[in-house]
């Protein structure tokens, strides 16, 4: 049987826990992933790492410090492709587009951190390139965000507002357990 259904799982490395990020909503979010990818390697479909390696000196992001390792709980197995970024498309110079060929996918369960920053930018460009994505809402995470105007808008509104954004244009948005009830 060829698999069409890849599983995404973007930037999920300790990174994220840094206080540089301040106040993030979805703290169930790497339990949700974590469950997806239990269900997904039940069933041995394919599994996509997504992990950014950020150029910034500053980042937490930065390869070869702690915040570089994926988080423990999502962490690669061996045989499951790991596609190094370093911008916020998970598309823009990498191999990404060969391992989407080379296993023959056609839609994407995508999860993972920001929802706002690299799982938006992936999404778009996924629905662009002609994949049926479906974004799995409570397996991705966002921060609060403050606008160029000053206000400071909550982790859950920013996360409500860019599912709601994605939603029906460039991704279907379901849930971990939705998803997992449809899998084969």
């Amino acid at each position: 049987m060829i698999a069409t259904q890849a599983l995404m799982i973007i930037d999920v490395q300790n990174a994220i826990d840094d206080p540089k990020w301040g106040r993030r909503g979805q703290p169930g979010a790497e339990a949700a992933i974590a469950q997806l990818l239990a269900a997904w390697r039940e069933r041995r479909l394919p599994v996509i790492h997504i992990r950014h390696d950020s150029t910034d000196p500053d980042s937490p992001y930065r390869p070869g410090t702690s915040g570089n390792e994926f988080k423990a709980e999502v962490a690669p197995q061996p045989g499951e492709p790991v596609v190094d970024k370093r911008t916020n498309n998970a598309f823009i110079g990498t191999d990404l587009m060969d391992v989407l060929d080379e296993l023959q996918i056609g839609s994407l369960v995508v999860t993972g951190v920001l929802l706002e920053n690299s799982v938006d930018a992936t999404v778009r460009m996924a629905a662009n390139l002609g994949f049926e994505v479906t974004i799995a809402e409570d397996a991705v995470a966002s921060v609060n965000r403050t606008d160029h105007n000053g206000k400071t808008w909550a982790a859950e509104d920013v996360h409500a507002l860019t599912l709601s954004i994605l939603d029906g244009e460039y991704a279907r948005i379901s849930n971990s357990k939705a998803i997992i009830e449809a899998l084969p």
